[in-house]
């Protein structure tokens, strides 16, 4: 049947407000049942952990909670679910205690195509360890990340293998699998950044052959919280710096402070408002999210085709990248203007895009646009529609115009 866009939009309060949401990398907006949720959370009786009293119950369900939806949400353990409060924080907090086994001589291996968060962390644990960073390059005309030369890459002394699953600058989806299986013949490690690309579909940790894989809620209708997922033993080896006092179970030992328990709740409820995006698929939670965030991703991508024809018909309109599996992201500059003046304008209009480097600071520089204002970029969502998507291509016409004029 076909995705049903009306009623996928009525689950979203802030899109009332009349404004073209076209960064769905930088944050998604809000599904109303998880503003309900953090709410009812807020509005409870609150209590810290534990089970001596009602309040404490509560928010130890809620923990629990979050973990399965997480672990629903990614074909993971709830066990293996560490949460925190942002995708960085926890591969800082990972990269920091791999990091201390590492030795002179020892390599990492990071791309260029990462969002920094998935590279700076790694980069500066390996320099503290004096440990050896090697970069994977993407390919500058279509931004393909080729799993091939990681071949060339990994060897018997290599550590750990960072890699996004998903491009937050031109939504490249590289072949993680097959990278992942050259860093496990090697006996490195992988950690995935998902961030980009659990929103757009399915995502099966084992599948992608991922030993850590982290994930931001604010990209998939949810709070601002993050969750990075790995099997339980594998938690299990690994000793982070740490309070005395807190908990030292697994996965309890890699979360710092007491957590936000409403924010917690605004995560199971995230995790359920998309197992509900097909409202005809049946079974367990899991299986209704496969099926829901495979019927998203369908209509996604024909946003994302009608979009790459029109901005192709657009004179003065430069694409970045052409790769042949692509999130619905698209990162463009406009011929005489520029990014920042082409976001400004687009803006006035009730378009909302990002532009910039968006923290692909290391794609940026290797294509030499960093100090020229990076690019803009459209990041669509399952909430956006086809009027939409005309409505920035009218308005980017217009703007062509504009711009070849300034440029004259």
């Amino acid at each position: 049947m076909p995705f049903d866009i009306a009623r996928t939009r009525a689950a979203y309060p802030a899109l009332a407000e009349g404004f073209v949401h076209l960064d769905g990398a930088g944050g998604t907006q809000t599904a109303g049942p998880v503003v309900d949720a953090v709410a009812a959370a807020m509005r409870a009786a609150v209590g810290n952990r534990s089970a001596a009293f009602a309040p404490g119950r509560r928010s130890l369900e809620m923990v629990a909670a979050a973990r399965s939806a997480v672990a629903d949400l990614l074909g993971a353990e709830p066990d293996g679910v560490v949460l925190g409060p942002s995708a960085t924080a926890l591969t800082y907090t990972l990269a920091r205690t791999l990091g201390a086994g590492w030795r002179p001589g020892d390599e990492v291996v990071v791309s260029r195509l990462d969002h920094d968060a998935n590279v700076r962390p790694w980069v500066q644990a390996a320099e503290a360890a004096g440990a050896t960073v090697r970069w994977a390059e993407f390919d500058r005309d279509t931004a393909e990340l080729p799993a091939a030369r990681y071949a060339e890459l990994v060897g018997e002394r290599t550590r750990l293998v960072a890699v996004t699953a998903g491009s937050n600058a031109t939504g490249t989806v590289p072949d993680v699998a097959a990278i992942a299986a050259t860093a496990h013949a090697a006996g490195a490690l992988v950690c995935v950044d998902g961030v980009h690309s659990v929103p757009h579909g399915p995502t099966d940790v084992a599948a992608l052959g991922a030993d850590f894989l982290v994930t931001s809620a604010y990209k998939w209708s949810g709070p601002h919280l993050a969750a990075m997922v790995a099997a339980p033993a594998t938690w299990e080896r690994l000793r982070p710096a740490k309070l005395l006092p807190s908990s030292d179970a697994v996965p309890d030992r890699f979360e710092y402070g007491t957590p936000s328990f409403p924010l917690l709740a605004g995560v199971a409820a995230a995790v359920d408002h998309l197992a509900g995006l097909d409202p005809a698929a049946t079974g367990s939670r899991r299986e209704r999210l496969v099926a829901g965030l495979s019927a998203a991703r369908a209509y996604e991508e024909s946003l994302l085709d009608r979009l790459l024809a029109g901005l192709a018909a657009l004179p003065g309109v430069t694409v970045l990248g052409s790769p042949a599996r692509r999130c619905p992201t698209v990162s463009f500059r406009l011929a005489g203007l520029s990014p920042q003046r082409t976001q400004e304008e687009l803006g006035a209009a009730g378009f909302c895009l990002s532009a910039g480097d968006y923290y692909a600071y290391e794609y940026f520089q290797a294509m030499g646009l960093r100090d020229s204002g990076g690019a803009v970029r459209a990041s669509l969502y399952h909430y956006n529609t086809a009027d939409e998507v005309d409505g920035l291509l009218g308005e980017l016409d217009r703007l062509a115009g504009r711009g070849g004029r300034m440029a004259g």
